[in-house]
């Protein structure tokens, strides 16, 4: 079957694997659709970070080169011995999570903060740039009636978002900056519409990507024409009180942990390829708070049901649709020079 695979930073091949064959206690997915993830673009720009190269990652057993793609979705067409969650023929998404089922995070049941945390499409076992994967039946989450696979797709970027606002601080009528619009920025402004924001600011250079979250219904403040805090601090009266970090860029971190109120909350989302600096006094002389979230846990089914409701939809967000052959030069090189890409979706076939 056709795949693609990562070899090493800017190096992603396209090539002919065996297909999986099924086994008890598996599911085989025939992929429709397949997004390219933020944390895809950094391996390929600058990995490996998720990216098993030095040994075997200890859940998936694998070691790269291995096929990428961890936010997609498909139908089953076999399932092992002992499956009973889906049939055949059912259509579902993938929650990509590889843990090990026996650290202290996974017994008290927060298997996304797993000692051997990997991920499905990152970290080895297969993965949604292929025209087929296999997975664990807990892994598997049957889309609603009515979900296209379109909408199947943005599940797994739409939970991360969801995660990151359900472990803020926030609550209905407070305001709210997110810093950065690519596709996770953009489904946090979603996230917090559905949570009850007041007013979402949202920090972006790009004026496509601020146009995409004006759309939202975001406050665009974009810090080429205007210093980002001060700005923010004048619209939201003090500071907001919750704010995202969805850059990664490290002057970028400093300034939503400015940006808040006394007492504030900055929950840190991205995936960070270098260290960053903060002062510890911006947040000890106001007794603000710094918190990281990874990925997400017991959400797809949320998820789902707010899509169902409207959010997260994929005409907002989806802005290009590729063959995999095409996934580098059309996918990764298109995403990393065009800053009115959002999410592009690859079809396997």
């Amino acid at each position: 079957m056709k795949s693609a695979r990562w070899y090493k930073a800017n190096d992603i091949r396209v090539e002919n694997v065996e297909e999986p064959q099924i086994t008890t206690g598996k599911v085989k997915i025939k992929v429709e659709w397949a997004g390219i993830c933020g944390s895809d673009l950094h391996e390929y720009a600058a990995g490996p970070i998720f990216v098993p190269v030095d040994a075997p990652h200890p859940i998936s057993k694998d070691i790269a080169p291995i096929i990428m793609g961890h936010e997609f979705s498909g139908t089953v067409v076999e399932v092992g011995e002992g499956v009973t969650k889906v049939s055949v023929g059912d259509p579902v998404v993938v929650e990509p999570i590889l843990s090990c089922g026996e650290c202290a995070a996974c017994k008290k049941g927060k298997y996304n903060l797993c000692d051997g945390l990997g991920f499905h499409g990152l970290s080895g076992g297969g993965g949604g740039f292929a025209e087929y994967t296999m997975v664990d039946e807990h892994m598997v989450h049957k889309m609603p009636e009515g979900l296209s696979f379109e909408q199947g797709a943005l599940v797994e970027p739409a939970a991360v978002a969801l995660h990151s606002v359900r472990l803020s601080k926030l609550k209905a009528g407070d305001k709210a900056a997110v810093f950065g619009t690519g596709p996770i920025g953009l489904l946090v402004i979603e996230a917090l519409k559905a949570a009850g924001a007041s007013e979402i600011y949202a920090v972006e250079l790009s004026p496509e990507r601020i146009a995409k979250a004006e759309e939202l219904g975001a406050i665009g403040v974009n810090p080429a024409e205007v210093d980002a805090v001060a700005k923010l601090k004048e619209l939201s009266d003090g500071g907001v009180d919750v704010a995202f970090e969805v850059t990664g860029v490290p002057v970028v971190l400093q300034q939503s942990i400015d940006c808040t109120n006394f007492e504030g909350e900055t929950i840190i989302v991205s995936i960070w390829e270098t260290g960053a600096e903060f002062h510890p006094n911006n947040i000890v002389l106001k007794e603000k708070t710094v918190k990281g979230i990874i990925a997400y846990r017991d959400i797809f089914p949320a998820v789902m049901e707010l899509m169902k409701q409207g959010y997260f939809q994929a005409e907002h967000l989806v802005t290009k649709r590729i063959q995999l052959d095409d996934i580098v030069t059309e996918g990764f090189d298109a995403l990393l020079k065009e800053k009115n890409q959002v999410k592009i979706l690859v079809k396997p076939e």
